[in-house]
């Protein structure tokens, strides 16, 4: 990844769509047609294009859904669904839009018409595991027991065995303020560490579990807020942490859709763990672009890596001598 230079281009910003230039032309045109309340033809044709040229990359077209369900609002899925009822996009950006609206205080989203709208997209596309990873959400939602995830945990990893999103979905189903508990997520994270790939597209759960572990420990207060950063002395936290800040920045070691977010949590684990070096590295890659999870957990999120990208991430001592740090 490039050093970060101080040009207009890498100022500190919040892009939805991180690094994926396709997907940010298209989000740009749905929020226009969101701020109309209308979804022309074109628009739509742009959607359907954008979410199907990720083909069999079913990490890169989980973040393009993702992004495009917060830029459409309540509506404009439905109205592409509507036009477009057998697109398996249309479907999942749909299914996708009712559980951000399912999250909002006091909405009312039947959530059997989206498991439902799930099976039809499942059934469009047998091998993705979109649909499958939606259902899991919405287990979160309706928090479902834990016997009913083992099946849909089985069809998701048969399809993609290290798909970013199901992978974070499961985290939080399995969390103690959820479903689960402290050892669910232990067993969880046992049962990837050994086999999942350090590049794989899910490489950032095990820093999201141990990022989720100290703020839980911080909003509760007293004692356990004073000894939150003694969760980043524990040996497998710091393992973790040394392996993500040794490659992670390597060139072309992250390729995934998220890559970006999960440089961000790192910089961020990195700053709680007072490794300020190896954090000002980190926020060099991000190339300016910041995420609004982890920097929100301490205030406003621009401001927050803003604040701490002027303060580490200057000019790269390696660079003014030729080399770079490996």
């Amino acid at each position: 990844m490039p050093a970060f230079r101080r040009r207009k281009g890498n100022l500190p910003r919040l892009v939805p769509e991180l690094d994926d230039a396709p997907l940010g032309q298209v989000r740009r045109r749905v929020e226009t047609a969101w701020s109309r309340g209308s979804l022309d033809t074109a628009v739509m044709a742009l959607m359907a294009n954008v979410i199907d040229d990720a083909g069999e990359d079913w990490d890169r077209k989980a973040h393009r859904l993702s992004v495009l369900a917060l830029s459409a609002g309540r509506s404009l899925p439905g109205i592409w669904r509507q036009h477009r009822p057998e697109h398996h996009g249309a479907l999942l950006l749909h299914a996708w839009s009712d559980l951000i609206q399912a999250r909002q205080q006091g909405a009312v989203v039947d959530l059997d018409v989206t498991r439902e709208t799930c099976r039809q997209a499942a059934a469009l596309i047998p091998a993705d595991p979109t649909p499958w990873t939606l259902q899991l959400a919405v287990l979160r939602l309706e928090r479902r027991p834990s016997t009913e995830l083992s099946a849909i945990w089985r069809e998701i990893k048969a399809r993609d065995p290290w798909n970013r999103e199901a992978h974070l979905q499961a985290l939080g189903y399995l969390s103690p303020h959820e479903c689960g508990s402290s050892a669910m997520v232990l067993d969880l994270l046992d049962g990837v560490r050994s086999a999942m790939p350090s590049d794989a597209p899910a490489a950032g759960l095990e820093l999201t579990a141990f990022v989720h572990s100290h703020q839980r420990a911080v909003a509760g207060g007293g004692l356990s807020a004073v000894g939150a950063g003694e969760i980043w002395r524990r040996p497998d936290a710091a393992r973790a942490l040394d392996h993500a800040a040794h490659y992670w920045t390597s060139p072309g070691f992250l390729t995934h859709a998220a890559a970006l977010a999960d440089l961000n949590l790192l910089a961020y684990a990195l700053l709680k763990s007072s490794r300020t070096g190896e954090a000002g590295t980190v926020l060099r890659a991000t190339s300016g672009v910041a995420t609004p999870w982890p920097w929100s957990l301490e205030g406003e999120p621009l401001e927050r890596y803003a604040h701490y990208h002027g303060r580490y991430a200057g000019e790269d001592p390696d660079a003014k001598r030729g080399g770079r740090r490996r």
